[in-house]
């Protein structure tokens, strides 16, 4: 990035941006043809001194019209039909159509294959009407809008690199240094900005395209969002309780929120924007979405870590190795996930510039010219305000931000720690012997004896050598569990895993229950949550979370097991009735679901708890009342770390391994754990176990947190 501290539009910021991203060209990609590359383009304030003498039609002055960047299809009668809907559109939204402008292309300084996916540039320049025209983020507002609805009506055939009254993004699925020859706009003198953000990429989880190059409408981001799956789900889950003043009815015009097919930087992308224009600041956003390794750390102020106690009840971290740039026109910045896992540097120049970029030398400074340097850092925020003409720190950023309301307040108040709950003090007896319940969940002598034997003894995870010579869960004829036919993923690419014992600091495991409110308000109600140190639960204290009840919360158990007479068919119609149950709960609110196989007996079936943990999570998700309720496990089913990452990643919130934890009392009855004769103990390492592998599975996915999972 390159931002004037003067706020003063020149051309010369283009210049240096487009300089700045020649220099870095050998972090950009290309593909076999290799005058085609991954993607690389500029976003800079409206040039409004060049498209004043470029545009054939009159422009309001600046603020009151807005410039949208549409890539439409070759085909002259598919643009056309866009570009009709794109005028309706504005004109549905009470918005002016001043006119368009074909964006000038030299495709001499494209590649051969980038030029046989190549849309159509063509400018729409949208004129400011009602309220709009007297509050310009209304305006942003209704052009995000409008964006969206042609977007929605479209589908794949309109894209916008930018929609906005205060930006505007030039890319392509270009080289570096083609960027400048392939808009001629770029070179024109009167192409003025006080900032630019430019971004080569090297596509790692997607493929090349014009429409994936970065920057993207507020970021641009080097490095990977490893949370991306649970991120985009429980961003759709959200989508059934979100409101907002600011946009009122237009909010339900501009669902989903994520567009698909997008890459993980695009997908960030979405939902950062849409948060700014809900109400919150950029860094705000930003700080909600890439949170820093707040617990456990005493350098942070109250205010900062009750900040990010109260937003972890709003949303998950977006977890990966991530350097993002970002910025709205007013204010330009950049912060790095948690772990510092990418590369920034900046330097503020005696003429005025900040210059931001992965290389200290991708401009060249003389060291006399050189006013301040330094580094970005995990969790930090580096942010220059153009408005007020100075780079703002990280702790004055973060200081405003966490004072805005009394979060630290709001989330002691209203959570509450499952520790804090008054234990329940029940006898838990099942209906077959334990021999026989773990016949019925397809227990092994290996599995007692390689798997449960060393966790209750050591705390650990027991350790194998590499590889896996069991066969294909697909092709077994053991009839494996459910878990078997699902594998771990893991960090690849240039993306690195993480040490969970060396950098347990960054690292949690630590979940909460309960109802989640609209992520577009905030409210002391929003911190009503039940927080747990860790997902897996004791027979015990599952009995604690079943009797609880308060105004806040309450508990439902759901029995997933069905009548043996019912034969195969019956699966189905239960695992129906189940999903109706929970509706029915939710319905009387209870918002935590507890799903039990306890009544597992002769006469009775249990369902896969992976089968009824997801049938549960994604029919609440279809009727928008996933969030109204905290999904918990009780089965004899789960027995090793696998099993509890599966459950966790699709939808369990905490597991009761009820009879693993009964497996290991029984052990150490028979003295058949070496030098541990205490169940409690035995237990207690069961636990221990059991959350240190589930830390080692995220981690060798580089993500920090259990909630992001």
């Amino acid at each position: 990035m390159v931002a004037k501290l003067d706020n003063e539009p020149v051309h010369d910021v283009v210049v240096r941006a487009l300089k700045a991203l020649d220099n870095l060209e050998h972090r950009g990609a290309e593909g076999a043809d290799v005058t085609t590359g991954d993607g690389a383009g500029i976003l800079t304030q409206i040039p409004d001194e060049f498209l004043r003498a470029v545009c054939e039609f009159e422009l309001p002055q600046l603020g009151r019209y807005g410039v949208g960047m549409c890539f439409l299809p070759q085909d002259e009668a598919q643009r056309a039909a866009l570009v009709e809907l794109v005028e309706e559109t504005i004109r549905a939204e009470g918005q002016d159509v001043l006119g368009w402008r074909d964006v000038p292309v030299d495709v001499a300084h494209v590649g051969e294959t980038a030029n046989r996916s190549r849309p159509f540039v063509r400018q729409v320049f949208v004129g400011a009407q009602g309220d709009a025209a007297a509050d310009r983020d209304a305006f942003e507002r209704k052009l995000y809008v409008i964006r969206r609805v042609v977007e929605l009506a479209a589908g794949e055939d309109f894209y916008a690199s930018s929609f906005s009254s205060r930006t505007c993004v030039y890319k392509g699925m270009l080289i570096s240094h083609q960027v400048a020859g392939f808009f001629p706009d770029l070179r024109d003198e009167r192409f003025a900005s006080a900032m630019a953000l430019v971004h080569s990429r090297f596509s790692t989880n997607t493929f090349p395209s014009w429409e994936l190059a970065h920057p993207f409408r507020v970021i641009a981001h080097n490095g990977e969002i490893n949370t991306l799956m649970g991120n985009v789900n429980w961003m759709r889950a959200r989508e059934s309780q979100l409101a907002s003043e600011l946009f009122g009815d237009d909010l339900r015009k501009v669902l989903p929120v994520v567009r698909p097919g997008g890459s993980d930087s695009a997908t960030f992308d979405n939902v950062l924007e849409l948060l700014m224009l809900a109400g919150r600041s950029l860094p705000h956003a930003a700080m909600m979405m890439i949170p820093e390794a707040y617990q456990g750390r005493d350098d942070l102020s109250d205010e900062l870590k009750g900040f990010y106690a109260f937003h972890s009840c709003l949303m998950e971290p977006w977890d990966g190795p991530a350097a993002v740039c970002f910025t709205n026109g007013r204010v330009i910045g950049a912060t790095l996930d948690r772990n510092g896992l990418r590369p920034g540097r900046w330097v503020q120049t005696a003429d005025g510039y900040v210059i931001l970029g992965s290389e200290t030398g991708m401009l060249p400074i003389e060291p006399q010219d050189i006013v301040r340097l330094g580094r970005l850092q995990p969790g930090k925020v580096f942010l220059v305000d153009l408005e007020q003409g100075r780079i703002v720190d990280d702790e004055e950023v973060k200081r405003e931000v966490s004072t805005l309301r009394p979060y630290g307040e709001w989330f002691r108040d209203n959570s509450v720690q499952f520790s804090d709950l008054e234990p329940a003090h029940v006898t838990l007896t099942g209906v077959l012997p334990g021999h026989q319940r773990r016949l019925a969940f397809g227990y092994s002598q290996e599995d007692l004896r390689v798997l449960v034997t060393p966790m209750a003894r050591t705390g650990e995870e027991p350790i194998g050598s590499m590889g896996n010579d069991n066969s294909l869960a697909v092709l077994s004829d053991r009839r494996p569990a459910l878990f078997s036919y699902f594998k771990q993923l893991f960090a690849q690419v240039t993306n690195p895993p993480i040490d969970p014992i060396r950098e347990a600091v960054v690292m949690s495991v630590g979940t909460g229950l309960g109802s989640e409110l609209n992520l577009l308000t905030e409210s002391p109600q929003h911190a009503h949550q039940l927080i747990l140190d860790q997902p897996i639960l004791r027979n015990q204290e599952l009995e604690t979370l079943r009797h609880v009840s308060s105004d806040v919360f309450s508990a439902h158990t759901i029995d997933i097991t069905w009548p043996l007479g019912d034969g195969v068919d019956g699966l189905a119609a239960r695992l129906a009735a189940i999903c109706e149950e929970a509706d029915g709960a939710i319905a009387d609110g209870r918002n935590i679901l507890i799903l039990s196989d306890r009544r597992l007996g002769p006469e009775r079936v249990p369902i896969p708890s992976l089968l009824a943990v997801s049938a549960v999570h994604h029919h609440l998700v279809r009727l928008g009342t996933r969030l109204r309720a905290g999904l918990v496990l009780e089965s004899g089913e789960p027995r090793e770390v696998h099993h509890m990452a599966t459950l966790i990643g699709y939808g369990a919130a905490a597991i009761n391994p009820y009879l693993l934890l009964d497996t290991v009392d029984e052990l150490v009855a028979e003295g058949r754990i070496k030098d541990v004769t205490d169940a409690a103990v035995a237990q207690r390492n069961i636990v221990k176990a059991l959350g240190k592998g589930l830390l080692k599975t995220i981690s060798k996915m580089g993500i920090s947190t259990i909630q992001s999972y």
